[in-house]
């Protein structure tokens, strides 16, 4: 019998139909998958289900229950919870007073900090989770904040909880307490949405699956029995994508990027490495190995210690990234939201806020040339969007990175392009479609340094692969010496077996 259903759900904004006409039900304690490509409308759905957004048409059932609610705290008091893939955190708040948010133990008027932090600690124990509740959420890592996130759900005792790319920034290790939680939580009866990318997470957590594209339902299935993941994929973007990595082998140039005994105030040694021309470099490790760190440094977002970068051959002598920029290094960092876009400003501003310098003259700025810039990067990146003007906070989290891509590639001279986690959250497609701009750019002899948790996406697309652990770098891969189980025991600090990582690590 359905618990949850969604009936004739349409949405609509100037210019464009987010959705339409979408209707599917789900049962009481199962878990049922929601995919679809960035901008399919799996966000605005789940915006209507969380009292964020209303539907303009069609409506919501609980329980049998018909649901009128119109804000966030109404679809709270019906037992629905949402944790949203960018993070809804207070920094400067502690775990346990960002979990009790609005809910503050008290006793006439004067809250209990004492029974706080011990209902808190009871909680996260009961659901696995191994964080200091006194600590506060800005020294936390990207990873264990979406734990704390996902830990509100059980602290509210939710009926219906929904889960938006839940473990793109987990390690291993936190995702396998995900998932023993969200086991748990269905067998308690509760209905679980899981939104996700990562085909091998779908079919192995989920009862049954919702596809979304253009806004319309493209499949429901009740059972994934005798579904594959090439019918999913298929039914997600619309054609057969037969081999998402689409490798284009290169011959890679001279050293392009050098750093020598780079070290820092989050990296337990000095690393070195080097970056060929037209090179698909990339770094993998475990979360908290080290990899962003050091690439923040190699930026210049981090004060270095000690060390040296050359370009070609010459030292770099910049310190922050405003040199680096200059001196042909750029960073697309892995937390989008707070370090990539500019949120309340146009995709057009995004694009060209770092190229300014060269679309003015004499301190007049060239209008019609940004413009043109945003128009080009805006088709050439495929972004989906009904205009350039388009607040890029409204935009999925796919098509933002595009136009993070979009604003590195207007700037001119970029000889060395990091790129942080570059597919997080996004979709089958896109990714499809980010891989051969990358494939582009070293052809053309740009050097690509690539740091992602992901080893299918390491595996394949780099021409060779950096392993940190430690804050080190633990070993070195050619393309011809690839093998999960050589690049995971050197990511584990104890060497394990890492089998049952192994299993994990297989994603879309």
């Amino acid at each position: 019998m359905a618990f949850l259903e969604f009936s004739h759900i349409t949405k609509t904004y100037p210019g464009v139909k987010a959705l339409a006409d979408v209707s599917f039900n789900v049962a009481k304690g199962t878990v049922h998958g929601l995919m679809g490509e960035n901008g399919a409308g799996k966000s605005t759905l789940i915006k209507i289900l969380s009292g964020d957004l209303p539907a303009n048409e069609g409506g919501i059932t609980i329980d049998g229950a018909p649901q009128t609610y119109a804000s966030a705290k109404g679809a709270y008091d019906a037992g629905v919870v949402v944790i949203h893939q960018e993070l809804q955190l207070v920094p400067e708040l502690t775990v346990a007073e960002n979990l009790v948010l609005g809910r503050f133990p008290a006793h006439v008027g004067i809250i209990s900090r004492r029974r706080m932090f011990e209902a808190v600690a009871a909680r996260l124990k009961s659901a696995g989770i191994d964080i200091d509740p006194a600590r506060k959420i800005k020294t936390l890592s990207i990873g264990e904040r979406q734990m704390v996130e996902i830990a509100k759900a059980v602290m509210l005792d939710a009926r219906v909880i929904a889960l938006d790319e839940p473990t793109s920034s987990l390690s291993s290790r936190e995702s396998e307490i995900l998932f023993a939680l969200i086991g748990r939580l269905r067998s308690e009866g509760k209905v679980i949405i899981y939104v996700s990318h990562r085909l091998d997470e779908v079919f192995r957590l989920c009862d049954s699956l919702t596809v979304l594209r253009d806004g319309k339902l493209a499949a429901h299935h009740s059972s994934l029995e005798g579904v594959t993941r090439d019918q999913v994929v298929t039914e997600m973007v619309g054609r057969e994508i037969s081999d998402i990595w689409g490798y284009r082998a290169r011959k890679a140039g001279q050293t392009r990027l050098k750093v020598e005994g780079l070290s820092g105030d989050r990296l337990l040694q000095p690393v070195s490495f080097e970056a060929r021309a037209g090179e698909i470099l990339g770094f993998f490790g475990l979360i908290g190995a080290g990899r962003s760190e050091l690439m923040r440094l190699v930026y210049g977002a981090d004060r270095r210690l000690g060390g040296a970068i050359s370009i070609d051959g010459s030292a770099v002598s910049a310190r922050d990234p405003h040199g680096s920029i200059r001196a042909g290094i750029v960073l697309c960092s892995e937390d989008r939201k707070h370090d990539g876009i500019i949120q309340g400003r146009s995709i057009e501003e995004n694009i060209n806020i770092s190229s300014r310098r060269h679309h003015s003259r004499f301190g007049v700025l060239d209008r019609a040339l940004e413009i043109e810039t945003a128009e080009t990067f805006i088709k050439k990146l495929r972004v989906r969007t009904p205009s350039r003007k388009q607040d890029i906070a409204n935009l999925s989290g796919g098509n933002q990175q595009k136009v993070i891509l979009g604003r590195w590639l207007s700037e001119q001279g970029v000889r060395v392009l990091i790129v942080d986690e570059p597919t997080r959250g996004i979709d089958v497609g896109a990714k499809s479609e980010i891989y051969e701009l990358l494939y582009d750019l070293a052809d053309d002899g740009m050097a690509i340094v690539i740091v992602s948790s992901e080893l299918p996406e390491v595996m394949g697309i780099c021409d060779r692969i950096l392993v940190m652990c430690g804050g080190r770098i633990s070993a070195e891969l050619d393309r011809d010496q690839f093998a999960e189980k050589a690049i995971l025991a050197a990511a584990l600090p104890d060497k394990k077996t890492p089998d049952a990582i192994a299993s994990r690590e297989q994603t879309a």
